[in-house]
């Protein structure tokens, strides 16, 4: 008997009215705006209204760094809040809203899998309450904006060579990545080279994510840069008059979607920003009201833990005050295999067939990715809890190779089984996560506001990656003069690299030592309230494959999505 696909799973699922999902964390009727029976917007005055109730354990899901085919967090996410019913606790889940270019590419959906999933699962990979299509909208009115004023030529002055705002777009179209706009007559506008990225790498994402209120939204919007003028000036958003507009589109977008997990748990779906060149995390309104509404809020980082928690820790937990209690680094055996530099794993074909015999000395041998991930959440004052994400194909022994990692790093280990048993297979892992929140209280910043750029990015560089340093070439060395001297420099840093190498090179796994982080050139996220210093080649605009997941989802004969996973 075959294992059925997630999409046939989520259509079994019992679902609860969203209504009654709400009650069950106390959040009342009057705080929700239903989409249909299953989905809800909560009003932001929750966080008012709940701000007196005792705060949930926060705990972060996070990775050791990934195959190109991921390695299940979202899953062991869902997995893990599940499994706390089954040890008599109530957990609640934060997690990020899917892109639809992945979903029709190559990534497949993002709602977990087998008997961990967030459903419907065609809702939320899909159009959802429309956020996804509020962000492009907002973005693209500040990009008409900007070509606007520099047709008209206005007392902004902006210098059509140095605007840093493209358009966006949630699909994956390569061909939209660069770009010359204004050809035709005088009057379709000033002939420039541009481009788009892809939704979730808008800078309105970013803001979505991190802002705390509706007018924190609007404030960061007004301080959004959009390029600079003939004198070397930052010109904002609302120096182009666009950020209360922007606000207005986004009125609806700032309110976190409500859903449920297979087994009725609740899920704050909320923005989702790029992994590579933006922090990578849910939204801080989520996990604010999310903190006060059960025993464990848990939430999921992006990448691997040199990438999303490290960004989760310093510039998600800065904004938001709240301090993590635990971490949960999701380890598979195929991960460790692929680090341990015998194989190579490539998306969309098979593993290796050699990679799937059983050899625990494989595991071993990547050990060292893990053990770097355990010291990089250490650094932060946090003692993880290793998630072995299991898979069928997985032998006994791997997973005890992964248990003796841990047990000489000193750190629990956990063998979790959602996938297939649903919250029932992580009760072990719920416990361990238990064990390690009670004995929290270590939190730390890797790094103070008033440390310079520089300093900065060489404390990520060689604490978290393990670089012996930091090479900048000379634009990034303009470009960080010209960011202190207009008082960015207190901002936190988010480093745009490889997911798939805790180093810059995507080749080099396991945990590389005796190399430098090349920095290409750095840009100002200024209004999300971060810096991205560019180490490397990042697409921000994805392309699809020879076989995207596009071909295959369609409409029977009852209506019904096929071919979503």
């Amino acid at each position: 008997m075959s294992f059925p696909s997630d999409l046939e799973i989520a259509r079994g699922a019992s679902l609860q009215p969203i209504g009654d999902v709400a009650a069950s964390i106390g959040i009342g009727p009057h705080l929700l705006e239903r989409y249909g029976t299953d989905v809800a917007k909560v009003s932001l005055d929750a966080i008012q209204e709940l701000a007196d109730r005792p705060p949930a354990k926060y705990i972060l899901v996070t990775a050791i760094t990934p195959t190109p085919l991921g390695e299940g967090k979202t899953t062991t996410a869902v997995g893990l809040a599940q499994g706390f019913k089954h040890v008599g606790k109530q957990g609640v889940l934060s997690l990020r809203q899917p892109s639809m270019g992945p979903t029709f590419g190559i990534k497949g959906g993002a709602a977990g899998g087998g008997y961990a999933q967030v459903v419907p699962m065609e809702n939320l990979n899909l159009h959802l309450t429309g956020d996804m299509h509020a962000v492009t909208a907002a973005h693209n009115m500040l990009a008409a904006m900007v070509d606007n004023h520099i047709f008209r030529r206005s007392e902004a002055g902006l210098d059509p060579h140095r605007v840093t705002w493209r358009r966006v777009l949630d699909v994956n179209d390569r061909a939209l990545r660069n770009m010359v706009i204004g050809l035709g007559a005088r009057l379709d506008g000033v002939p420039r080279a541009t481009g788009f990225d892809i939704t979730a790498a808008s800078e309105v994402m970013a803001v979505l994510a991190l802002s705390k209120s509706l007018q924190d939204m609007r404030d960061r919007f007004g301080r959004v840069v959009v390029g600079q003028n003939w004198d070397r000036e930052p010109v904002t958003a609302e120096d182009l008059k666009t950020a209360g507009a922007m606000t207005v589109i986004m009125k609806d977008a700032i309110k976190p979607n409500l859903m449920q997990t297979l087994e009725n748990t609740p899920v704050f779906i909320h923005a989702g920003p790029f992994g590579n060149i933006a922090h990578g995390n849910s939204s801080v309104v989520a996990d604010l009201i999310g903190i006060h509404t059960g025993d464990y809020l848990i939430t999921e980082a992006g990448f691997g833990a040199d990438m999303g928690a490290e960004r989760f820790f310093n510039i998600k937990c800065r904004t938001s005050g709240l301090a993590p209690d635990a971490a949960v680094l999701v380890a598979t055996v195929r991960a460790l295999k692929a680090h341990s530099g015998r194989y190579v794993v490539k998306p969309g074909r098979p593993l290796p067939p050699e990679m799937l015999q059983e050899s625990p000395d494989d595991v071993m041998e990547g050990a060292a990715n893990l053990r770097k991930h355990i010291d990089n959440m250490r650094l932060h004052g946090i003692e993880p809890v290793v998630a072995i994400n299991a898979f069928p194909d997985d032998f006994d022994a791997e997973h005890q190779a992964i248990r003796d990692i841990a047990q000489e790093e000193g750190v629990n280990a956990a063998v979790s089984t959602h996938f297939s048993d649903g919250g029932a297979g992580s009760t072990e892992l719920a416990e361990a996560v238990e064990d390690a929140a009670g004995r929290s209280g270590g939190f730390k910043f890797l790094y103070p506001d008033e440390t310079s750029i520089k300093e900065k990015i060489e404390a990520i560089a060689t604490k978290v990656y393990g670089a012996d340093g930091v090479n900048y070439d000379h634009a990034a060395g303009a470009e960080i003069a010209w960011l202190e001297n207009h008082g960015y420099g207190q901002l936190p840093i988010c480093i745009a690299k490889t997911h798939l190498s805790i180093s810059s090179d995507a080749n080099l796994k396991g945990a590389p030592t005796g190399w430098t982080l090349p920095v290409r050139e750095l840009r100002g996220a200024i209004g999300a309230g971060f810096i991205y210093p560019i180490c490397g080649d990042m697409r921000t605009m994805p392309g699809l494959s020879g076989a995207p997941a596009v071909e295959r989802i369609d409409i029977d004969e009852n209506g019904e999505v096929v071919g979503l996973s």
